[in-house]
């Protein structure tokens, strides 16, 4: 089987899809299965892997994380009809991902895409409400002629399946790399001499600090935090985004901005710290829920999108219903006074990340992908009529 890939965000962009992204072409790497992944141009980007196109693009102004590809359609054409592929997976709804749907149209090769983002819900963080139903529309149109959405929750399906935006959607899940996100990489005195940290307990926020990562909610449930805990608590905000700048330059007593962090810098804070907030309510998954929970913290996150389907309530870190400060406050600080209760919810989020296999996970998005691939030759050697005559 080779596959073609069409993606409007790749590395060195960091974000869900990205990552995913990279697991994925590791995967197949080692499991010898061809594929090209056509992606925008980045100026960070150094790889000459023969396997990746990069096409010249500009940042898409609305959204960072994905980029606007120039229309070249008759090099990927050229390098298409070169590579023959037998499977079109979409990454991404628009520019790039257009191209892949109009080019598995035309040569009849079966599409499916991963559904990662609710971009129709992003709008109204944006005040964009408006396109919020032109949005749907093309969402709906674009999905028409894909035979399988892969989605990466439960909570996604049930969602789109509610809507009925596709007959055929199956979970695609993420996995996490326990080894590298180990609670083993703690090192507090490092990170309290980094980040200049004398409080006891440290309360740590990782994601693009944007406004659909509702990261009002963190500040405020630690603002609302009763004063002589506060005083020994110390709130981590790692991540880059529209908001940081803004953000960032309101200083608060206890609270650090990071700004943007990765590798072993990433993994170390993980495990230095000592529970995990994350209030979106609009996640599709929440990748970095999980690399959290593979570092040994509990999470506090909302009962809402992808990571209701990580988080159990009370067993590895506790649910809150979505933007409800309140709540967010009370189960952060009985995560704060309760050690023992803390420690006990740090093993089962561990325990739990470490049942989720990337290899297990890929296994089962391949066999799926050969399904579609073996029901697409039988088609076409018993094509079914448009109308049965009787």
């Amino acid at each position: 089987m080779k596959i073609a890939i069409f993606t409007d965000t790749f590395a060195p962009e960091v974000n869900g899809v990205a990552v995913t992204l990279e697991r994925y072409l590791t995967y197949l790497k080692r499991k010898g299965i061809s594929y090209r992944l056509f992606a925008p141009s980045s100026a960070k980007a150094i790889s000459t892997e023969p396997d990746v196109q990069r096409l010249t693009s500009i940042p898409f102004l609305l959204y960072r994380n994905c980029r606007f590809t120039l229309p070249i359609y008759p090099h990927i054409k050229k390098e298409l009809d070169k590579f023959r592929p037998d499977l079109i997976h979409i990454v991404t709804p628009f520019n790039l991902g257009l191209i892949g749907l109009h080019y598995g149209k035309s040569q009849n090769i079966p599409i499916v895409a991963s559904y990662h983002t609710h971009f129709d819900h992003y709008l109204d963080y944006y005040r964009l409400s408006y396109f919020k139903k032109w949005l749907q529309k093309y969402l709906a149109w674009f999905h028409q002629p894909i035979r399988r959405i892969y989605v990466p929750s439960v909570e996604t399906k049930m969602k789109l399946t509610a809507q009925q935006f596709h007959p055929q959607i199956e979970v695609w899940s993420r996995g996490v790399d326990h080894i590298y996100f180990t609670p083993k990489k703690r090192h507090q005195t490092f990170i309290r001499e980094k980040y200049q940290i004398t409080a006891e307990t440290i309360l740590l926020y990782v994601g693009r600090i944007a406004p659909e990562k509702e990261i009002e909610i963190v500040l405020k449930t630690f603002a609302a935090l009763p004063d002589q805990v506060r005083q020994h608590t110390h709130l981590i905000i790692a991540g880059d985004g529209p908001l940081l700048s803004p953000l960032s330059k309101k200083k608060k007593k206890n609270v650090t901005w990071t700004g943007f962090v990765k590798g072993e810098a990433l993994a170390t804070l993980y495990a230095s710290s000592d529970i995990f907030l994350f209030p979106s309510s609009s996640e599709t998954f929440g990748n970095v829920v999980l690399e959290a929970m593979a570092s040994g913290l509990p999470i506090i996150g909302a009962n809402s999108g992808g990571v209701k389907n990580l988080v159990q309530d009370g067993v590895n870190g506790f649910l809150c219903d979505a933007k409800q400060v309140e709540q967010f406050t009370n189960k952060t600080l009985m995560l704060i006074e309760k050690k023992l209760l803390r420690a006990a919810m740090a093993q089962s989020a561990r325990n739990f990340a470490k049942a989720q296999s990337w290899d297990t996970i890929f296994n089962n998005l391949i066999n799926s992908l050969y399904d579609i691939q073996f029901n697409s030759r039988i088609r076409e050697l018993h094509p079914i009529p448009d109308r049965i005559m009787t």
